[in-house]
């Protein structure tokens, strides 16, 4: 079983131990080298990495890369193990063991659904973000994937979503999903050419993406296991909740990353 996982980063960061994580330098086109692999590198697209974020990584894994699982996590945000014995918290990222043990018994491995308990994921993006580079997402789905636009409408109803765009795949599901994403999220570049964010808002297409996974997910009928997701950097949840809080409620939008 060769599992694969990239650990996307743009920067030099502690990575995990074991041997199926592969520290990925994403955005590496026109970068001085980190000692990692870049995804510049054959059929890529590393000069989007501005606007797609780490799904740079994922085209790059899609395109070059032989597995028979492929994954994705973060140098900031990684899979949590079992493991009580830790001194730091990479002895208790989600081991290759343990990996191999989940994927005995599902093709796919996802983070733990993160909730928004107060209102639906349409509206936290809408309150967060832009919303129309979401919206024209929903009319190219309609248009040109119908059967999955009715799940992409409970965007409106529902209050939880695997985030973060982590996963694990046997390659199978992994090949069906880049092809199905990348389609949309191209058609929605040609439709979004001339509309000018700034820099953090440019990034859309990523975030557009966290949103899509339950949709071909549900729409193909695919299970999954979850895995609890840990963060290897303090988070301010304060300023954090803060931020959310006057978006929902005065409308200004996010200006940076927590």
């Amino acid at each position: 079983m060769d599992i694969k996982i990239l650990v996307a980063t743009h920067k030099k960061y502690e990575m995990p131990r074991y041997s199926c994580y592969l520290p990925l330098h994403v955005g590496k086109k026109g970068k001085d080298s980190l000692g990692y692999v870049g995804d510049d590198t054959g059929d890529n697209i590393s000069e989007k990495n501005q606007y797609y974020c780490e799904l740079t990584g994922v085209y790059w894994a899609w395109k070059n890369l032989k597995a028979d699982y492929i994954g994705l996590v973060h140098y900031r945000r990684q899979f949590r193990g079992k493991n009580k014995q830790k001194t730091t918290l990479f002895d208790i990222v989600l081991s290759d063991i343990e990996i191999k043990e989940l994927l005995k018994e599902t093709d796919i491995i996802l983070p733990k659904k993160r909730n928004y308990y107060i209102e639906n994921l349409y509206d936290h993006y809408k309150h967060t973000m832009y919303i129309e580079p979401l919206d024209i997402t929903g009319e190219i789905i309609k248009e040109f994937y119908p059967e999955y636009h009715q799940n992409f409408l409970k965007l409106h109803k529902r209050t939880s979503a695997h985030m973060f765009n982590m996963f694990i795949m046997k390659r199978e599901y992994f090949d069906k999903y880049c092809e199905w994403l990348f389609d949309i999220l191209g058609k929605l570049e040609i439709r979004m050419q001339g509309k000018d964010y700034d820099s953090f808002h440019a990034r859309f297409y990523g975030r557009v993406s966290e949103l899509l996974l339950d949709i071909w997910l549900e729409t193909n009928n695919l299970k999954y296991k979850e895995v609890p997701v840990m963060s290897m950097e303090k988070i301010n949840w304060l300023k954090k909740g803060g931020s959310f809080l006057l978006a929902k409620f005065t409308g200004r939008r996010y200006g940076k990353s927590f």
